[in-house]
C-alpha cells in the first residue's frame, strides 16, 4: 500500500513518482516493483545536502541545500526541492538545474514544515524547521 507523498524510484530506468493519491495496489515500472525511497537525514562526506531554513520575512523562508552550498554541475546536482507542511496539505516544488543555486524562497504561514531535495548521484535527503 502506498501514502501520499512518499517517493518510489525505479531501479531500472530511474523514474521517480511521487504518491499523491494513496493506494492499494504495488507501483511497478519496467516490469519490476518500483524501490521506495526513504530520506537521508544526516550528512556525510563533504558534499552538504540537508535542507536548511533562512527566515526571510514574517511568512517568507528560504530553503537552501546544505550548510554549505551544493555542487550545481552538470554531472552532480540538486534536481529539485520541496517543502511540505507539518500536516501534509500544502507542498511547494521548484525544479532546478545544474549552475542554478540550490534554493528556493517560499511565502508559507506554517510553523513546521518539511523540506526534502533530490541530488542526482546521491538520492532523496530531508530537514526540518523546527
Amino acid at each position: 500500500m502506498t501514502k501520499r507523498l512518499e517517493m518510489y524510484k525505479c531501479d531500472i530506468c530511474g523514474n521517480l513518482i511521487e504518491v499523491i493519491l494513496e493506494g492499494p495496489g504495488e507501483l511497478v515500472c519496467c516490469g519490476q516493483p518500483m524501490s521506495h525511497l526513504h530520506a537521508k537525514k544526516n550528512d556525510i562526506g563533504l558534499e552538504k545536502h540537508i535542507p536548511v531554513f533562512e527566515k526571510m520575512g514574517e511568512h517568507s523562508l528560504k530553503i537552501r541545500v546544505g550548510s554549505q552550498p551544493h555542487p550545481m554541475t552538470d554531472e552532480h546536482y540538486i534536481m529539485f526541492i520541496e517543502t511540505i507542511s507539518k500536516d501534509g496539505r500544502e507542498s511547494h516544488l521548484k525544479y532546478l538545474y545544474p549552475s542554478e543555486l540550490p534554493e528556493m524562497i517560499i511565502d508559507t504561514s506554517s510553523d513546521k514544515l518539511l523540506a526534502r531535495e533530490y541530488c542526482n548521484l546521491h538520492d532523496l535527503w530531508e530537514g526540518i524547521n523546527d
